[in-house]
């Protein structure tokens, strides 16, 4: 696998994946759906994997007792979910520089989505998580 990259919009943020990436998933939680505007689509990759190539607007936000969601304190940009406990770390599909050569997979928590927003037909759906 090559090497990806990716920045959130000001560029204070930029990072390098190693290693495999999941496909795009979208979650449509009320946490995803808050701090995004609408919902994320997001890969995820090993920990290990990611080496942050510049971190300097980096800010952690601790949305629960056992998740934190990383962001640009200059732009804004949503550029990270993590798990305080696991492996891996989930990565803002829009922030990967072009191309990501990933296929979009399936949508989870949609009891949770918007009410203006219905999935595309023939995507896979999950109530809560797959």
């Amino acid at each position: 696998m090559s090497t990806k990259t990716g920045s959130c919009l000001c560029g204070g943020i930029e990072y390098e994946v190693s290693g495999p990436m999941r496909e795009i998933i979208g979650c449509h939680c009320e946490q995803c759906r808050k701090t995004s505007g609408h919902h994320v689509a997001a890969t995820n990759v090993a920990k290990a994997d990611l080496t942050m190539t510049s971190d300097a607007t980096l800010t952690w936000y601790h949305a629960s007792d056992t998740a934190q969601r990383g962001f640009c304190n200059t732009c804004g940009g949503n550029v990270f979910w993590e798990r305080l406990e696991g492996d891996k770390i989930s990565i803002f599909a829009g922030t990967l520089d072009l191309p990501t050569e990933l296929p979009f997979k399936r949508h989870i928590f949609v009891k949770d989505k918007a009410d203006y927003f219905t999935p595309p037909e023939g995507d896979e759906v999950f109530a809560e998580s797959d």
